[in-house]
């Protein structure tokens, strides 16, 4: 398959919750649960039955309680109580391949209306515990799912951080250029807080109330996205290195955080019928996946990229709005390098760097907002790119029209 050739999202056929990073006011809300009483909320202003859904897709990576029952479970707490579909958990490419796989049905006619939805909580995450009777006494091995993994890769032997740091060390990109380009991704998402967050608010469920167990009570109303802190260059400079003689801060990395997305994949005609602005569409065109060697990560965004631009049968330059999961400010530095893009043309508005990364649902917040950018552009092609665990990367291409 070339490309994708009748698939597409309604306009405002979307919705992401704010992102709270980790151990904020979403720590205590299972996943799921809570993706399926947004998912609700959604369909019912966009007055959408969930009934016209023939699959669900539902993105997660982290194991929460009755996640057994996953899509069938979710379906059915959203009033789709014939709908049903997989999991899918790719680490941060979760987004982009729950959309892609929901497209694919489509394109085959295997489906009509596909839903995805995308939850996740790294906050609270889950000690896992597994039989060992090869173990002195019978001892258990365990792991603490969200931690651990961050910590190591069990086939490349390292820690998140330190591809990072590989990729920075090889390419001789320099802490400097970290701090300047963490900075310039900070005042970029500034910009989707104006005017009352009125670019977020094009897509973002807005107040999140919080009940208690009950459900009779609210305990707590966010706003917008929790946990980002005042940002100066002058303040970046200032932060020590997480890794001795490393160059990656905590100021140029991501934070985990917790929230759920939500997007639908549809024909050309259902799109039409469900879409908010019937002058606008919106078409899923390719997307390409990648691996690069181990310790690499933020390397695999480039071939990625460069797959879902050749299936497209596009180049960089036909591109008019690029937004990348960047969990260090390296990935868009060597993204950049590679793909010949100025630091500045990608990533208006925001970025997993400044808002947080809660795996599953961050490429799919990302696509979002690459297509209302390129609403407000006129139109044109998106890419949206992002690394993931195990050195690799996944790439999602996106055509708008607006009339």
């Amino acid at each position: 398959m070339k490309k994708y050739e009748n698939t597409y999202i309604p306009y405002g056929g979307y919705w992401s919750t704010p992102f709270c990073r980790w151990q904020g006011s979403f720590q205590n809300q299972h996943a799921i649960r809570f993706a399926a009483e947004i998912g609700k909320k959604f369909l019912g202003e966009k007055n959408i039955s969930p009934e016209i859904f023939d699959e669900l897709v539902l993105g997660i990576t982290v194991p929460q309680l009755h996640a057994f029952y996953g899509g069938p479970w979710l379906a059915g707490m959203m009033g789709a109580v014939n709908t049903t579909g997989p999991i899918i958990s790719q680490a941060c490419a979760t987004g982009a391949k729950t959309v892609s796989f929901a497209a694919m049905g489509i394109e085959t006619g295997q489906f009509k209306n596909a839903l995805v939805v995308t939850a996740d909580r790294c906050s609270n995450g889950p000690l896992l515990v597994y039989p060992n009777q090869e173990a002195p006494g019978g001892t258990l091995d365990k792991e603490s799912w969200v931690w651990d993994n961050f910590g190591y890769d069990p086939y490349a032997k390292n820690a998140m951080i330190e591809t990072g740091e590989n990729v920075a060390k090889e390419e001789g990109i320099s802490r400097e250029d970290q701090d300047k380009i963490t900075f310039l991704r900070h005042s970029q998402y500034q910009d989707a807080l104006k005017d009352d967050q009125a670019f977020q608010r094009r897509y973002m469920t807005l107040p999140v109330e919080l009940m208690n167990r009950s459900g009779k009570k609210i305990i707590a109303t966010v706003e917008g996205d929790e946990g980002i802190f005042p940002t100066t260059l002058e303040g970046l400079q200032k932060l020590k290195p997480v890794l001795p003689d490393g160059t990656v801060t905590y100021g140029s990395q991501t934070h985990p955080a917790d929230g759920n997305s939500g997007i639908i994949v549809t024909t050309k005609e259902k799109a039409e019928e469900m879409s908010a602005d019937k002058a606008v569409e919106i078409k899923v065109i390719s997307y390409g996946q990648s691996r690069t060697k181990k310790g690499f990560m933020a390397k695999a965004v480039v071939p990625a990229s460069q797959r879902a631009l050749e299936m497209a049968g596009l180049s960089i330059s036909d591109i008019s709005a690029i937004k990348t999961h960047n969990p260090f400010a390296v990935n868009d530095i060597y993204f950049c390098s590679e793909m010949d893009v100025d630091w500045k043309d990608m990533n208006n508005y925001g970025c997993s760097l400044i808002f947080g990364h809660p795996q599953g649902p961050t490429g799919t917040r990302l696509i979002i907002e690459l297509i209302e950018e390129l609403v407000l552009k006129g139109g044109g092609y998106g890419l949206f790119a992002g690394c993931a665990a195990g050195d690799t990367a996944s790439a999602l291409v996106v055509e708008v029209k607006t009339g």
